[in-house]
């Protein structure tokens, strides 16, 4: 404990330094103990995010470490009950017994419990900052050779969201009025959006009416084996919103999407200009392996460029980098939301990330740490985050190959984790593969099969929290890896 030179009133006095001293407030500290010591119920106005080593002093962190002990027991907390379970000590003249009733004598009204709690909690939060700022520097300073600038960056930014996280006291129960206005807002906002829709809309009408569009905090995951259209769809959802971005402001000054919005696309397999590529074809209209080639006509080729002069203005962003870990994802994305804003998070693919040690033998374990750190990315930046999936073999194995839950692979927190598991599914992939000699009784009957399912997109919603399950039929062009809503023609209306 630090040297307590005398007392005078609430405060320790103490010697002038010459030297800068971490922020602390023993006034406040020992004013929120002794009011706790007369009234016991102060300390529920502090007790969800006050902790013993948030005060400054530590035979004040004893005592608040005591009380409640006692107060949790059921028990009462006053100078008499505390006194033998704390060290002797000398302050300034006074026992530890004479401090408590001093303490308690001088203590304020409970009124002010809860200010005098935060005053010490974000005393407590400056001297953190100070620390890690220190370790930032000496690590620079002194780091290993295996010790990159990049690491440094990100064990920065994770012990800042830990410290942030950790015993917020904005929380806590709110009204039912509160509840009600945030809902009755939510309601209003889709009332005036495009669509009528409580989250983003997709740009896919059927899927969003059976959505609501994408709810903030939601991890969405999409499914599905490969050649069904899983990464077309993701990034035919991701243009769409970045395309119907406009901005606005909030009430407070902060930035506001009225309507689409920021898009963060994690290319853990494709290359950005792959991806870029894929986009330009699904909008011009001009097939990808055209493009590869150059092999265009002079108009295909002015559609090209109107379309990639249109996609040029658009707030979507592209991180190529394989094999990154949960946590490098996720310190980028905070980033990406700090920096330039982030309404939406794109995963493609979720088997192609590591947990934070690395890949790991126990898969089912690594995975399950990938999904809740997904799922934790969704709610602390209040975005939908979408993560595409692989399915395992066994959907090959049944007559019926649309996919199930249970296909899901190699980990069960997938679906637990999940607020929506969306399977896309294309009957036509599969009719394709039994093409029958031509000339054949065989051949005819497949043909027509083929014209049944050709262009048609099964997208089946397996889980939703807020929502109903069930089928949406969409039109998939495979020449330019293009969903769009199904022309009602092709449904028999």
């Amino acid at each position: 404990m630090a040297a307590l030179t005398a007392y005078t009133g609430l405060a320790f006095k103490q010697a002038e330094p010459n030297y800068r001293t971490p922020p602390r407030n023993t006034e406040a500290e020992g004013a929120l103990l002794g009011a706790i010591m007369v009234h016991n119920e102060a300390f529920d106005r502090v007790s969800d995010f006050l902790e013993p080593t948030h005060f400054s002093e530590e035979l004040h962190g004893r005592i608040y470490d005591v009380m409640r002990t006692l107060i949790r027991a059921g028990k009462v907390a006053t100078p008499i009950t505390i006194k033998s379970f704390l060290p002797e000590a000398d302050l300034g003249g006074l026992t530890v017994p004479q401090y408590l009733v001093r303490l308690a004598a001088d203590a304020t009204t409970i009124i002010n419990a809860a200010d005098y709690g935060r005053a010490i909690y974000e005393a407590a939060l400056r001297r953190n900052l100070i620390t890690i700022g220190e370790d930032i520097v000496n690590r620079a300073f002194d780091a290993p050779a295996s010790d990159t600038p990049r690491t440094q960056i990100e064990t920065a930014e994770q012990h800042l969201y830990k410290l942030a996280e950790t015993g917020r006291y904005e929380g806590g129960f709110q009204t039912f009025t509160n509840a009600l206005k945030t809902a009755v807002d939510m309601a209003a906002a889709a009332y005036k959006r495009d669509g009528n829709l409580s989250g983003l809309a997709t740009g896919l009408s059927d899927l969003d009416f059976k959505m609501g569009g994408l709810q903030k905090s939601d991890l969405i995951i999409i499914a599905g084996r490969p050649g069904m259209g899983k990464t077309a769809l993701a990034t035919n959802i991701a243009y769409n919103v970045a395309r119907a971005y406009k901005a606005g402001k909030a009430e407070n000054g902060e930035r506001l999407a009225i309507d689409g919005g920021m898009v963060g696309f994690f290319s853990l397999e494709m290359s950005a200009e792959q991806l870029a590529t894929r986009v330009l074809a699904e909008q011009s209209g001009v097939a990808s392996f055209k493009i590869r080639r150059g092999d265009m006509t002079e108009s295909e080729f002015v559609q090209l460029a109107e379309s990639a002069q249109e996609m040029n203005r658009i707030p979507l962003y592209i991180d190529q980098t394989g094999g990154i870990s949960i946590a490098q994802l996720t310190a980028r994305a905070r980033r990406l939301k700090r920096q330039h804003g982030l309404d939406v998070l794109v995963i493609d693919y979720l088997q192609l990330l590591s947990g934070s040690k690395g890949k790991s033998d126990n898969r089912v374990q690594e995975l399950t740490e990938i999904t809740t750190g997904l799922k934790a990315i969704a709610k602390e930046l209040e975005v939908p985050v979408i993560a595409l999936s692989q399915l395992s073999r066994q959907v090959e194995n049944r007559e019926d190959k649309r996919p199930q839950l249970s296909d899901l692979r190699e980990s069960g927190s997938i679906e637990q984790d999940a607020d929506v598991v969306i399977f896309v599914y294309r009957e036509e992939y599969y009719v394709n593969m039994k093409k029958p000699p031509e000339g054949t009784e065989e051949f005819l009957k497949w043909q027509m099969d083929m014209d049944r399912v050709h262009g048609k997109a099964e997208v089946i919603i397996g889980k939703q929290r807020h929502g109903p399950t069930g089928t949406v039929e969409l039109q998939f062009e495979a020449e330019f890896t293009r969903f769009s809503n199904l022309a009602k023609i092709d449904y028999g209306m």
